[in-house]
């Protein structure tokens, strides 16, 4: 079959056959001794990204339940640009997936998985980045990156132990 450029043999525009060279996707998981619940509630709660290495602040009104569809602005703590931030899945207690358009040649999906584990509970962070400036971005922020799964988990075990007040003990206990 000829090529709709001669020069180009087996050229061939459609995207299912060709992955797209501009995307860059990584994974990172930790794990935790905290519930499921407990990770669910830290992730959707949007007011509070203080644990997140990336962001700084976010726009959201205190109280607002995570739904797909909602869009919002956030502040990096790198460079305090602001962001626009798009929601689109949410599984409660499994999945929630954003997509930030950080500037034009540039756009990253971001998805947490939160799944039970024989061992607690494991939280995956992917990042998808597409775009033609992903490969610089990527230089920048790897680090931070590489990050989020770890400081959520850590964030959260430290809020749930310091909710644990040890139990009073009688003299009846052994």
């Amino acid at each position: 079959m000829m090529s709709q450029f001669g020069f180009l043999p087996g050229f061939n525009r459609s995207k299912r056959h060709y992955p797209n060279s501009n995307q860059m996707i990584r994974t990172f998981q930790a794990d935790s001794s905290a519930s499921v619940d407990e990770l669910w509630k830290k992730i959707t709660d949007l007011t509070d990204v203080s644990w997140h290495p990336i962001l700084a602040s976010t726009n959201v009104p205190r109280g607002l339940v995570v739904k797909p569809g909602l869009i919002y602005q956030g502040f990096t703590r790198m460079i305090p640009i602001p962001i626009q931030i798009f929601v689109e899945q949410v599984s409660p207690r499994e999945l929630f997936s954003v997509r930030i358009l950080v500037m034009p040649g540039l756009e990253e999906q971001v998805t947490y998985q939160v799944r039970s584990t024989v061992c607690g509970t494991c939280v995956s962070y992917s990042v998808t980045l597409r775009g033609w400036l992903s490969p610089l971005f990527w230089s920048f922020v790897h680090p931070c990156a590489a990050k989020v799964a770890f400081q959520l988990v850590q964030s959260v075990e430290q809020a749930v132990s310091g909710n644990l007040k040890p139990a009073k003990r009688s003299c009846l206990d052994l």
